[in-house]
């Protein structure tokens, strides 16, 4: 038995806007930070970044004097 395929087209109208136009269209739905909340989320991770340095510094320290007492 042979099997028997039909190919049906389907003509469908795509409007073809550029690649760039797309993308414009997108970025303008995107709801953009102000400067100063760009400017507050900056400092948070400024002093989060600083704190983490300074848990590991310590923690490194402590390390070094604990790992004095057993050599």
């Amino acid at each position: 038995m042979e099997k028997t395929s039909k190919k049906t087209k389907v003509n469908t109208k795509v409007k073809k806007d550029s690649y760039l136009k797309s993308v414009g269209k997108e970025l303008k739905l995107v709801k953009w930070p102000t400067w100063k909340e760009v400017l507050k989320n900056t400092i948070a991770t400024v002093v989060l970044i600083v704190i983490v340095v300074g848990f590991f510094l310590l923690l490194n320290l402590l390390l070094a004097v604990v790992k004095g007492w057993f050599i």
